[in-house]
């Protein structure tokens, strides 16, 4: 299969239900993932869809709140960076180009800000914080 940019729906479809696909057969994240969707994940991955939609094609299909259901989690750097390993390994195998980079830049930004918010939350178990 030749590489291509992610252009469209479909694209972001495909580099959605295969990064899943890995995190659920991680030997780290698998379980956490696993535990937390249950059999929700027709539903998670719907909504991954749109978020990755709306972040890369500009089309705005998402108006959640992507922090606080990760907010409750047992996780730290070492997941955010396994996370990111599987990511990017997975935009590499399917795409190239210019939004390809661009999905591995905003993850991450995100993985950055995901954990600077958990370790927040993690150091200050008495304070109020809205994400």
């Amino acid at each position: 299969m030749e590489k291509k940019d992610i252009t469209t729906l479909d694209d972001v479809k495909l580099l959605v239900d295969t990064f899943y696909g890995h995190i659920r057969e991680d030997e780290m994240l698998g379980i956490i993932f696993n535990q937390n969707i249950q059999d929700r994940w027709p539903e998670h991955l719907a909504k991954m869809y749109k978020f990755w939609q709306t972040l890369l094609l500009g089309e705005y299909t998402y108006d959640g709140r992507p922090f606080p259901p990760h907010a409750h989690l047992p996780i730290g750097k070492q997941h955010f960076a396994q996370w990111l390993v599987l990511f990017g390994s997975t935009v590499d195998s399917l795409f190239i180009g210019e939004k390809a980079n661009e999905a591995k830049w905003r993850a991450q930004k995100m993985a950055v800000m995901f954990q600077s918010k958990l370790d927040y939350i993690q150091n200050n178990p008495d304070k109020s914080i809205i994400f």
